[in-house]
Order: structure tokens, then C-alpha cells, then sequence
């Protein structure tokens, strides 16, 4: 699940297999707008993760799966295969086709399939960072002497002997130590280089010479090289301007970083040597970075962008419909708007505050929940675009899916549909805390979240709660940085996969996207089970039992489905959308200028 500007993805889809025999349009290039800037080629990374990387890196990353307009999954056999080759145990092997490389000319092989193994694995780490109460850390030294990725998959934790390698360095055999349901979107070809990360972790600059110390490094549990591995995997490749290092932002897919411009511009272009999979028909894409809805609006009003898929409004719909030559749809989306609490930051929901006292902090954390004006939001935020719009009520489960109806039913979010200022209240005094400061993160500039911000405030302040604006442009990078500058946090998940599991490490102890220190032993134990199992029963059984939990721990409290819209260019053909991420740029390889 990706953390959207509205925030990435932990899992990407990939290319299809149209036919090869398309061309490219001499000198083409398309114009697409966005309103956040991308910032890190390793969205595997838990401050990475948003899906502002998520798009550039599908556009450059070669990967076995992709999800079609349909939400169908597609292997692409172009890249290479996966196939399950043992049932217990559960044992999958991934082989890479040759003549698939780095835009180095380096080949893509099973050294880069380890790294993506090892870097998420996290029995390689050796110590964590410490923070201080303005989220600096504390033990940097101990930090950089040691072993520590910056995010774990669970699939991955499930791989615990090393795979392995076969089919002349081109192939890995993952063998889990229990079956995973979702598996197929579990394992990928990674965003950055095995000898990028050796090059930059350890300085060994031969191509050959890098990938083996790599599978080296992980296969012997060499901490002092892993060491240097880790810090290379987790910023080596952060950046908001094109760097001078080419591997920073090598590409194994049809598209290579070529100008980026801190938040103006990126533009990509078609590798030459770009040949195993389907060949897009336009040479160079740009994306055009801004948090304003309206000036995209205009932009593409103007002919200075050629695609956009802005933050819908009554205002942006009018324009839209208003201009001609532009072809306006509406378009579900993955993204849901949400409310998370920070549960260990030294704030007014974590029980330290309160000398440990862990009850007494979940009442405040209620409270403040019973305060958020869902239901006034949606109908003056939502219902103007989406005359259908419903509040979500639950934290995985999309509205209109098959299950949704009964989770809500049972899932306790009953408690959050009406605001509840006098029970707010009472729950404050009952633990003494008369008054208490949140403060509220969200994107600075996003004139939706503005709004919502407003709203909030003003019911939380019947209540006892002075809600602080604490936007930042950088709010991204905050929610797993400076935790102890926020107690609250407005944004958005969008789905990367049809998975219920996508949303695992959302709240698992320590799980990739959980931010703010939440951990239940039941729900860890819940997802374990869920991850093993096939019967979708009693996945329903589970998730609700999940949902239940996070209600009863009053974690958060999710608003609306995203209401999309897309607009194009009529000289742009065949623009379309996925409830996904990658959205938009699903099927670039499809898009072509007619003029």
C-alpha cells in the first residue's frame, strides 16, 4: 500500500506484453501533471514509500507482474518467470530472461533478486535508531557501525534460508517456511541496482566484482559489508535533482531518467536498447510537478501539459468541462483519505504522557476521534463531485467489494458515524484531561486537506482540542521522520495490489507503513493467520476481528473513497485509469500522439 499526496507502493505492477512491433513517433513527448514532487528510486524503503516514486519507478523498472484494466494480474513474459515448483513446502522460482539489463548495460540477474530478498528481510539487522523528542537520532554512530534496512517485507521474513541461485546466475528459488497468500506480488524485481548499492555501500565499481559481493554479504551474514549495504540501500538513492551518479537512477525498464529539476520537473526518455518488453510509442515523458489542482487545470488549458489526474472539485470540474479538446472522465480510485494517531511520540495519545497509563490514553485518543466530522466533510467536500459518495468504514476493505458490507457490520466503526462532542467530553473529563494540543499533519498547499483541516479544528474545539496546523511540503518524509512533530496524521493509502494483505503493514508491530508505534498482539496474530489462508470465509472472519481491534484501540479513523478524475488532450490516445497505483500511467506503453 502506497502512501499518496493525496501518499507508495510497496509492490508495483509491471509492463505488459504488447506486441513489439509498435514504433515509436519521431521525437514524440507527453506532458503529464502531478502534484508531488518524487524524492527516492527506492520506494522499498519505508520513507520511500509513496506514490509519488512509485510512478517514475514503474515507468523505469522492469518486473515480473503487472495488473491489466481489468485488475487482472499479468506475468510479464518479457522480463522473465515465476512459477511455484514445490507445494510444501512452499517453494517459488523466479528467473530472469537474458538480454534484460541495467541501463548501464549491466544485465538484471539473481543478484538483484537477492537484493530485494536480503534488504527486506530483516534478520539482518542488528540494531534500530533512536529518536529524541524532535525525531533526530540519537545513536547515528551505533547506527552506522551496524546492520539496519529501512523496511521489511513480511513475505520476505517468511524467506528464512537463503534462496537459491541457478540458470547461470539468471534465477532464485525462495522455499517459505509456510505457505503466503499473497506470494505473487510479494516478490519483484527491485528499483535499484545489486552493483548500483555495492558501488555506493562498499566501493567496489566493477559491475561483476559488486553483484557478487552482494550475494556474498547476505549469504555469509558479513555484517561488517552489510553494513555498508544497508546505508546504501536506505538513502544512497534519495534525491530531488538528477545527481551526477548515473547509478543513483539506473533504469532496467523502457524509460531512463534524463533532467529532474526539484519540484518543477522530470523527464524521462526511451532507452535505445530497450527491447524485452512492450515499446512505448512516445520517446520521452515529463512529469510536471505542482500541489495546485486549478494551475493544472490551466496548464492543460494551455497545452503546457498533455495528461493530468488532479484533486477533483466542483471548481476543477468546471473548468475541465469547459475547455475544449480536452476529454474529461470520471474515475474511481484506491486512494482513501484517513486519520491516524501517533501512539509513541510523547504526545497526548501515548501513555507515557500519562505516567504509562494506557486506558487514559485510549479515551483521549476516542475522543478526539469522536470529534472528526466525517460525515459534514464528505457532503461538503466529496458529494459536489460524487452525488453517490459514502463514508468508508473500513481500513482494507474498498467500499462495493464483496466483503465490505459484512465487515462494517461487525467491525465496531459504528462508534465514528456521528460526531460526538458530549461523549468526547465526558471521556475527557473521566481522565482529567480537560484541554489537549494535536497537532495535525497534513500537505501544506492542498487545498483539500486545507479544508478538512478547518473543519476538524472547528468540531475538535467544542470538544477541548486546539488542533494545530502542522502541514508541511515535506509531510511525506515527516510521517516516518520526525515523529515527535505530529499527533495526528491526514493523508491517504492507495492500494498497490487486490490483496487483503495489502494493507498488513499498515498495523502490524513494526510493519513498514506503521508510523506511529501501534502494536496488539492479537492483530499481529490475526494477520499471521490471515497471510496462510485460502478460504475466503474466513479471511472476512479475520479482517473484521482486525477491524474490530484497531476500532476498539481507536487507531484511526478512515473518511472517504477518493473521488478521480482524468483529463487528457484529445491528441492523446488511449488515456485510461486503474484503481491501483500505478493509476494513470498503467498503460503508458499504450499511450500515442495523433498530432
Amino acid at each position: 500500500m502506497a502512501a499518496v499526496a493525496a501518499v507508495g507502493a510497496l509492490v508495483l505492477g509491471a509492463c505488459s506484453s504488447t506486441p513489439k512491433e509498435s514504433t515509436i513517433d519521431e521525437a514524440t513527448s507527453i506532458n503529464v501533471g502531478w502534484n508531488q514532487a518524487f524524492y527516492s528510486q527506492n520506494n522499498l524503503t519505508s520513507s520511500g514509500n509513496a506514490t509519488a516514486n512509485a510512478n517514475i519507478i514503474y515507468l523505469t523498472t522492469s518486473t515480473f507482474y503487472y495488473y491489466d484494466g481489468d485488475l487482472n494480474l499479468k506475468q510479464n513474459e518479457g522480463v522473465g518467470s515465476y512459477e511455484v515448483v514445490s507445494e510444501d513446502p512452499f517453494t517459488v522460482k523466479y528467473t530472469v530472461n537474458e538480454g534484460v539489463t541495467w541501463s548501464d548495460g549491466t544485465a538484471v540477474d539473481a543478484a538483484d533478486l537477492m537484493l530485494w530478498w536480503g534488504a527486506q528481510n530483516g534478520a539482518y539487522n542488528n540494531v534500530e535508531p533512536e529518536y529524541d523528542d524532535e525525531g533526530n537520532v540519537t545513536n547515528q554512530d551505533v547506527v552506522d557501525a551496524g546492520v539496519y534496512f529501512n523496511g521489511e517485507s513480511e513475505a520476505m521474513k517468511l524467506v528464512t534460508e537463503t534462496p537459491v541461485i541457478g540458470d547461470d546466475g539468471r534465477s532464485l528459488t525462495l522455499k517459505y517456511d509456510e505457505p503466503r497468500s499473497d506470494w505473487e506480488v510479494s516478490f519483484n524485481l527491485p528499483p535499484v541496482a545489486a552493483h548500483a548499492v555495492a558501488s555506493l555501500g562498499l566501493g567496489i565499481d566493477d559491475p561483476a566484482k559488486g553483484k557478487q559481493a552482494i550475494i556474498d554479504a547476505f549469504t555469509n551474514a558479513d555484517a561488517t559489508a552489510l553494513s555498508g549495504i544497508a546505508k546504501a540501500w536506505n538513502t544512497g538513492f534519495d534525491f530531488t535533482s538528477l545527481p551526477d551518479n548515473k547509478l543513483q537512477y539506473l533504469s532496467s525498464g523502457p524509460y531512463v531518467m534524463t533532467d529532474f529539476v526539484e519540484n518543477e520537473y522530470l523527464t524521462l526518455e526511451l532507452r535505445d536498447d530497450y527491447d524485452w518488453g512492450p515499446i512505448p510509442k512516445v520517446d520521452s515523458i515529463t512529469i510536471r510537478y505542482n500541489e495546485d489542482p486549478l494551475a493544472q487545470v490551466t496548464a492543460l488549458q494551455n497545452g503546457e501539459l498533455d495528461i493530468i489526474a488532479p484533486q477533483s472539485s466542483v471548481d476543477v470540474l468546471a473548468t475541465l468541462n469547459g475547455i475544449e479538446g480536452v476529454k474529461v472522465e470520471g474515475a474511481p480510485e484506491g486512494s482513501y483519505e484517513h486519520v491516524d494517531l501517533q501512539f509513541t511520540n510523547g504526545g497526548p495519545f501515548d501513555p507515557a504522557t500519562y505516567g504509562g497509563d494506557a486506558e487514559k490514553a485510549r479515551k483521549v485518543r476516542e475522543a478526539f476521534l469522536k470529534t472528526i466530522p466525517r460525515q459534514e466533510i464528505l457532503e461538503k467536500l466529496i458529494v459536489p463531485l460524487q452525488a453517490d459518495a459514502k463514508l468508508r468504514d473500513s481500513f482494507i476493505y474498498v467500499p462495493g467489494s464483496a466483503a465490505y458490507d459484512e465487515v462494517v457490520a461487525g467491525n465496531g466503526s459504528e462508534k465514528w458515524a456521528d460526531v460526538d462532542i458530549e461523549g468526547a467530553k465526558a471521556l475527557l473529563a473521566e481522565v482529567g484531561v480537560p484541554s489537549v494540543d494535536v497537532r495535525l499533519l497534513f500537505g501544506q498547499g492542498n487545498v483539500r486537506r486545507e479544508n478538512q483541516y478547518q473543519l476538524i479544528a472547528a468540531s475538535a474545539a467544542q470538544a477541548g482540542f486546539n488542533v494545530i496546523n502542522a502541514s508541511a511540503t515535506d509531510w511525506g518524509n515527516r510521517l516516518d521522520g520526525d515523529t515527535t512533530g505530529y499527533d495526528a496524521a491526514l493523508f491517504a493509502w492507495q492500494s498497490t495490489n487486490t490483496f487483503a494483505l495489502n494493507s498488513e503493514a499498515n498495523y502490524i508491530t513494526g510493519g513498514n507503513n506503521n508510523f506511529y508505534g501501534y502494536s496488539n498482539a492479537d492483530v499481529d496474530a490475526w494477520f499471521t493467520e490471515l497471510g496462510a489462508n485460502t478460504d475466503p470465509k474466513a479471511e472476512t472472519a479475520l479482517v473484521t476481528k482486525i477491524e474490530k481491534q484497531l476500532n476498539d484501540d481507536a487507531f484511526g479513523v478512515s473518511i472517504f473513497q477518493f473521488p478521480g478524475v482524468v483529463a487528457s488532450r484529445d491528441v492523446v490516445k488511449n488515456v485510461s485509469t486503474i484503481s491501483l497505483s500505478p493509476t494513470i500511467f498503467w498503460n503508458f506503453w499504450e499511450w500515442e500522439l495523433s498530432a
